[in-house]
C-alpha cells in the first residue's frame, strides 16, 4: 500500500504554490480534495490514499484526456499529475441546473458542447460496463439478488458500438459548469465509448422528460434525433443499472435512496 501524501508534501513539487491558503473540500471516497488560493490564483488539489484503479482511469491518463478537454475549451488545465496527485485550476462557475434546459438556447450549447467533447482524440480504452458491475457487485452488503440479476442481466445485453469516441462517462449536474461557456469536471471515468451514453447519462441522472430527451438528440443530431432514440433509451437502461450498483456499493449509502432507485431500475429494466 502507497501513503497518501500531505499537501505540504507536494509542494516540495509545486513551488509555486507553497505557502498556499488550503481549504478542505468535500472528495470522493479515495481522494482528499482542497481548494487552493495564492496571488489571486485557485486550483483544485487532489491527493488519492493509493494509485487508481478500475472502473477509475489512471490519474496521468485523465490528465491527458483533462489536457485535450482544456484544449478545447472544455475543461480546465491540468497543472500537475502523477499516480496520487491531480491538480487543475480552479473553474468559476455556476453548477448546471438541469431546469435551464427549458431556456432559449441551453439544448443547443449542451448539444454543441458534448459534440466537441465526442470529437476529442480517442483515448485508447474502451468503457468497461461489465468490469465496474463486477467490482460494484463485491462491494454489496446485504444484496437484493433479483435486482442485482436485474441491472447484470441489462448490462450484459449491451454491447459497444463500432462508433466508439472519446467520453466522459460521468455528466451529472455537479460536473459539469457553466462558466459561461460549458466545461465538464472530474474526468476520472473518461474513456472511449458509446457517445450516446453520455447523452443517457443526463437525461438518466436528471430523470429529464422524453420531451428533453427528444429535444436534446435533434440538438445533437442536427434535426435527426428521432432515429436515435430507442438506442438512448437502451443506453439509459445500461446508466441506471450500473447506477444503482454503485450506489448500493456505497457504505454511506442511504437505505432511502437505494430503494428509490432500485423502483426506478424495476420500472425501466423489467
Amino acid at each position: 500500500m502507497t501513503a497518501a501524501r500531505s499537501p505540504e508534501e507536494v509542494f516540495r513539487y509545486l513551488p509555486e504554490w507553497q505557502g498556499a491558503t488550503l481549504t478542505v473540500l468535500s472528495g470522493g471516497r479515495t481522494n482528499r480534495t482542497w481548494l487552493l488560493e495564492k496571488n489571486g490564483r485557485k486550483a483544485v488539489l487532489k491527493i488519492d490514499a493509493e494509485p487508481r484503479t478500475a472502473p477509475y482511469i489512471e490519474r496521468r491518463a485523465e490528465a491527458k484526456v483533462q489536457t485535450a478537454a482544456a484544449q478545447a475549451g472544455l475543461a480546465s488545465p491540468v497543472l500537475f499529475a502523477d499516480r496520487q496527485v491531480y491538480l487543475t485550476e480552479y473553474v468559476e462557475g455556476a453548477p448546471w441546473n438541469p431546469v435551464d434546459l427549458d431556456k432559449e438556447g441551453k439544448i443547443e450549447q449542451l448539444a454543441s458542447a458534448l459534440r466537441r467533447l465526442h470529437s476529442l482524440p480517442k483515448t485508447g480504452r474502451s468503457f468497461d460496463a461489465r468490469g465496474a458491475a463486477k467490482l460494484y457487485v463485491q462491494a454489496i452488503e446485504n444484496p437484493d439478488k433479483d435486482l442485482i440479476a436485474t441491472c447484470l442481466g441489462v448490462i450484459k445485453k449491451v454491447r459497444l458500438p463500432s462508433y466508439l469516441c472519446c467520453c466522459h462517462n460521468d455528466l451529472v449536474a455537479e460536473n459539469i459548469i457553466t462558466a459561461p461557456d460549458l466545461k465538464f469536471l472530474d474526468w476520472e471515468y473518461a474513456c472511449d465509448n458509446n457517445p450516446l451514453f453520455d447523452l443517457a447519462t443526463i437525461v438518466e441522472h436528471h430523470e429529464l422528460s422524453e420531451a428533453q430527451a427528444r429535444a436534446i438528440l435533434d440538438a445533437y443530431f442536427d434535426g435527426s434525433g428521432a432515429s436515435w432514440y430507442e438506442k438512448l433509451v437502451e443506453q439509459q437502461r445500461l446508466y441506471l443499472a450500473l447506477l444503482w450498483l454503485w450506489l448500493a456499493s456505497r457504505p454511506d449509502s442511504s437505505n432511502k435512496a437505494i430503494n428509490r432507485l432500485g423502483e426506478r431500475v424495476a420500472t425501466s429494466c423489467f
